[in-house]
């Protein structure tokens, strides 16, 4: 039995991995992080999903605490955000909030604490691969597999995380949730930005931190096409709200930030075959060990450099081809029922008698 902290976020994931461990016999504490001091009605941070990850303790029968962490969450993870947009990159929060928050100043408190590891509610899974390596593996439900944002895991963190759920689909983690009576197991899904309310959006958010920057929107060969207020309001692959009409479908193939000056451009133009994107190289983390010296070197190269988004990419190309695939049959089918339909009419009527006259 070992002393596990969990990150209760208030939802039916976290919620199950808490209490599978619990049932496992570990000595189990939920926690849940206090993350964003301003208005919130959406993510993990709202009031509500505080008094969920309570109640569910409760019933689980083990402690809970609540640990403040919103003035590092402001520093680390919104500030860098807005950082991001301005810059004319996407940024993905919940990535560098699981590696500066959940897996860093978690890990910290549970060390000082005296937790033998920590858990989450992650759909991903951790194997031990021999010689004091892990790999960190895609969770068993393919369709909600979160092992992406956490590709920044090195060895140091994932040989203390504990993934519970990861080898369960959705569907059996909300049934093993409806078994224990928690609260959280028809709680919806919520994937919108934590610090971000429903009511004001994106693009207010970020209004409000940031100077807008009027720019042009020019075509792949550089003419000037339209004019935005601000580099913020795109993102590499956007199609709508472009303000161009061009008469046909407008992709954006660039955001070039420009300088202080306000030389701000969005590119747009038509959509690229393939997009290539690969996360920075000094974000790239090595996996395994590199070879001893003199040593053979095969194998040592384990840079995970592959991007999320590619992933992804494939994924959705997939499911739309598939669809595709599904409605072209759906239509052959129909359309060869109403052939048959129509030949059987047909034959029926040319073999019908005419009728003779009756005579009076």
């Amino acid at each position: 039995m070992s002393r596990v902290l969990v990150a209760m976020s208030g939802g039916v994931d976290s919620s199950v991995a808490a209490a599978l461990l619990d049932e496992a016999g570990h000595d189990v504490t939920g926690v849940t992080l206090k993350l964003w001091g301003g208005e919130s009605d959406s993510g993990c941070c709202s009031v509500a999903d505080v008094e969920d990850a309570r109640r569910v303790a409760a019933q689980l029968g083990i402690p809970h605490y609540v640990f403040n962490f919103a003035d590092e969450f402001e520093h680390r993870v919104v500030t860098p955000y807005v950082d991001e947009y301005v810059a004319g990159r996407t940024p993905n929060p919940c990535v560098e909030c699981n590696r500066s928050m959940k897996f860093g100043r978690l890990l910290e408190r549970a060390d000082a604490m005296g937790f033998d590891a920590v858990a989450t509610g992650h759909h991903a899974r951790v194997r031990a691969a021999g010689a004091g390596r892990y790999l960190l593996r895609r969770g068993a439900d393919g369709a909600k597999d979160q092992s992406y944002v956490l590709y920044m895991l090195g060895q140091a963190e994932l040989a203390r995380v504990l993934l519970p759920v990861g080898e369960l689909t959705k569907a059996e983690v909300r049934a093993h949730a409806a078994r224990l009576g928690l609260r959280t197991a028809t709680k919806p899904e919520s994937m919108d930005v934590c610090f971000i309310s429903r009511a004001e959006g994106r693009q207010r958010f970020l209004a409000g931190r940031t100077a807008a920057v009027p720019g042009a929107v020019v075509d792949r060969a550089g003419r000037e096409v339209g004019r935005h207020d601000g580099v913020v309001g795109f993102t590499v692959g956007q199609r709508r709200g472009l303000g161009v009409a061009a008469g046909e479908r407008r992709y954006v193939l660039d955001v070039d930030a420009g300088t202080a000056t306000g030389s701000a451009r969005a590119r747009p133009g038509p959509r690229p075959r393939r997009a290539r994107r690969r996360p920075p190289r000094e974000r790239a983390r090595l996996l395994r060990p590199p070879a001893a010296a003199g040593g053979s070197r095969a194998g040592g190269r384990a840079l995970r450099r592959r991007h999320p988004a590619r992933r992804w990419h494939r994924r959705l190309t997939a499911q739309a081809a598939r669809l595709t695939r599904i409605r072209r049959s759906a239509a052959a089918s129909r359309s060869r029922r109403l052939r048959v339909a129509a030949k059987r009419n047909s034959v029926a009527w040319a073999g019908t008698a005419p009728r003779t006259p009756r005579r009076v």
